[in-house]
């Protein structure tokens, strides 16, 4: 059986040298809803609800009493009752901030000058000080026997609050309104994201102008640049036998073209890509998997000063399935994920369906639309956060029928200055060996045309959203 005390023993052990005689009988359990809501102040009935035998507290000459109702009352000096509440259970609301120097005198000093009639001030705070201080001292250093904790209670306690109605000058007792009390365990639903989603979007411009006098001369111009990038993905916490990612990602870069006598602006990025992913885990990192990847152009793209095409829809177009290893990892941070792809049997296919261009030089035979070679792909796909506004996103694809080789390695950095506005940094590297040459107009030469580099530096405004 659990001992329950009152704050008559915590009043005790922090005085020990208050002289206290008692006898007190262990309360029975009483309802919860009675642990706060009995507040007697007539003696009789707080006596026949606490039915203990009776309770002296002496000290310097004044004394206080609680009579049961069934004994003889005797005259006793200075006798002042205890309020029934200090020997209610002791319950936990708050650790309070209270002087911990000890009451100057254990009994009350009275000022010669107070007429009886106040002297019930002195007695009532000292009575508070005495409590208050005995109650922390029991609550901090017996835990073990506070049964119970307010915020815990079923139902709210009721609290009464003293104030001073300034019209009658009287003391005004009044019911304190409360909360409910926080329930001890909340339940929390969490749905389950099967897919994760993350979508940039962004339009950035470039502007230069050149006064007609400029010594160096030049141009005025314009650039604009658009750029949109979607990407779901198959969440690994509830699917990691599975490898699924899907990008689709569109990009548009446009010029003013001051020197062009036939067209006001050229086209200098236009390319439509979507990479598909899917995996089957065989061990730790590595999937069983198949790499398909589609790119095309949307708008038609001409040459300086004339209306012979340069690129158009499908013209070219170029699809890729690859069947093979995945390499899978991912930081314990999240901010670096990296695929690294391996396909020993790739098909590659090449299309050229606008009758205005020449198909032969895609590498397609003339008089056909499309060529179609097996050979070998790779392809590694790196997403780093560098800090918390710097990304970088880079992807490098390489096939070979065994005859030629090509490769794309694209890069983009991108600056977030704030929530909508970035600056970033396009890099774009392509090495193919079937490319013909090209003639340098200045000097004659041959130029190295197997490696070709196109690099963009933008700002604007931009908008993410992702669910990672």
């Amino acid at each position: 059986m659990k001992l329950k005390l009152s704050l008559l023993f915590a009043a005790a052990a922090l005085y020990g040298s208050l002289p206290i005689a008692a006898q007190i009988r262990l309360f029975e359990p009483y309802m919860r809803s009675d642990i706060y809501n009995y507040v007697q102040t007539d003696i009789v009935a707080a006596a026949d609800t606490i039915a203990a035998d009776s309770v002296v507290m002496g000290a310097d000459g004044f004394q206080f009493r609680i009579w049961p109702e069934y004994e003889e009352v005797e005259e006793v000096i200075d006798e002042k009752p205890m309020p029934a509440n200090y020997f209610r259970r002791v319950v936990f609301d708050k650790l309070h901030l209270l002087d911990s120097l000890k009451l100057e005198s254990i009994a009350p000093q009275y000022d010669p000058s107070h007429s009886g009639a106040f002297k019930w001030l002195d007695d009532d705070a000292f009575q508070t000080a005495l409590v208050r201080h005995a109650r922390q001292y029991f609550v901090v250093n017996s835990p073990q026997y506070v049964l119970y904790n307010e915020s815990k209670l079923p139902e709210p306690p009721r609290k009464f609050v003293a104030s001073v109605d300034p019209e009658t000058a009287k003391i005004v007792i009044a019911e304190a309104p409360v909360t409910a009390a926080p329930k001890e365990k909340i339940g929390v639903e969490f749905d389950k994201k099967h897919w994760l989603k993350t979508f940039t979007g962004s339009v950035q411009f470039s502007q230069a102008y050149v006064s007609p006098n400029w010594y160096q001369g030049g141009n005025n111009n314009l650039n604009m640049l658009a750029n949109i990038y979607y990407n779901v993905k198959l969440n690994p916490a509830f699917h990691p036998t599975f490898l699924f990612e899907t990008t689709f990602q569109y990009k548009l870069g446009m010029n003013n073209a001051p020197d062009d006598e036939v067209h006001d602006y050229n086209i200098s990025e236009d390319i439509f890509q979507f990479n598909m992913l899917l995996g089957y885990k065989a061990s730790k990192r590595w999937y069983y998997s198949t790499n398909i990847s589609f790119k095309t152009q949307l708008l038609n793209n001409y040459k300086p000063n004339t209306d012979d095409l340069k690129a158009a829809f499908l013209s070219p177009g170029e699809l890729n399935v690859g069947v093979g290893m995945t390499y899978n990892y991912v930081n314990p941070k999240k901010t670096v994920k990296f695929d690294a792809s391996i396909s020993p049997i790739s098909y590659n296919m090449k299309t050229c369906i606008n009758h205005r261009m020449n198909e032969t030089s895609f590498g397609i035979k003339e008089g056909r639309n499309t060529v179609s070679e097996i050979g070998s792909s790779a392809e590694g796909k790196l997403t780093w956060d560098i800090c918390e506004n710097i990304n970088l996103r880079s992807r490098l694809f390489v096939f070979s029928d065994y005859s030629y080789l090509q490769s794309d390695w694209e890069n983009t950095i991108s600056f977030a200055i704030n929530r909508f506005l970035s600056t970033q940094i396009y890099v774009h590297m392509r090495y193919d060996t079937s490319t013909p040459a090209v003639e340098d107009k200045d000097t004659g030469k041959i130029t190295h045309h197997k490696f070709q580099l196109k690099e963009i530096l933008s700002f604007g405004f931009a908008y993410k959203f992702s669910t990672l």
